[in-house]
């Protein structure tokens, strides 16, 4: 059964905000680097509620100088998708959700957001219709535990992350070490186990 979200979904980087600048956007979720500047192009996007979150692409605590995801930043990016379909009483939703890559932190929390729109929805039917749209798609693990637990996913969301994986490196398999030398070698040891 495919996971159709309520709303409609685009997904990018940082480089291709301005793609979007024309295509109805009423709800933005800006993941950025605390250090990174507010893109000057949401001046362009007329007038949509936004959400921007500040956190580094990283899973684990003890990388040094790097702010992981919390549970505060995913309760957060719930709490906006809830709003975001509470206030849908005319008309569809445009969620754009981006991060630097449009990649890791951007699909992981679409999925959380989908996942809590669509109960029902198998987490396999979710990350699927989030690949269509976003081939490239890593998301962030750490992001996926967090919301597991919020949600009362039993990590669903977390173990159909490990199929995209999979996906990916059957795919582009030099991924495995660039992930591993970043930090994230427990989501290639998920595509793996």
């Amino acid at each position: 059964m495919e996971a159709i979200p309520p709303f409609r979904i685009s997904i990018c980087g940082i480089e291709e905000l301005g793609d979007h600048c024309e295509v109805g956007v009423t709800h933005v979720l800006s993941i950025l680097d605390p250090d990174w500047p507010v893109p000057e192009v949401f001046g362009t996007y007329g007038e949509h509620a936004k959400l921007e979150l500040r956190f580094h692409d990283v899973i684990e605590d003890d990388i040094p100088d790097r702010l992981p995801p919390t549970e505060g930043h995913v309760t957060d990016l719930l709490a906006f998708g809830r709003n975001m379909i509470a206030e849908a009483s005319s008309g569809t939703p445009h969620l754009l959700v981006h991060c630097h890559a449009g990649v890791s932190r951007s699909t992981a929390s679409l999925g959380l957001i989908m996942a809590q729109a669509l109960p029902d929805a198998a987490a396999e039917a979710i990350f699927a219709h989030i690949v269509r749209i976003r081939p490239q798609a890593w998301p962030n693990l750490r992001i996926l535990e967090i919301g597991d637990t919020i949600l009362g996913r039993h990590d669903a969301l977390a173990a159909a992350a490990a199929g995209v994986y999979r996906e990916q490196l059957g795919r582009r398999p030099a991924l495995a070490d660039a992930m591993r030398n970043g930090g994230r070698g427990r989501e290639v040891d998920a595509a793996r186990g």
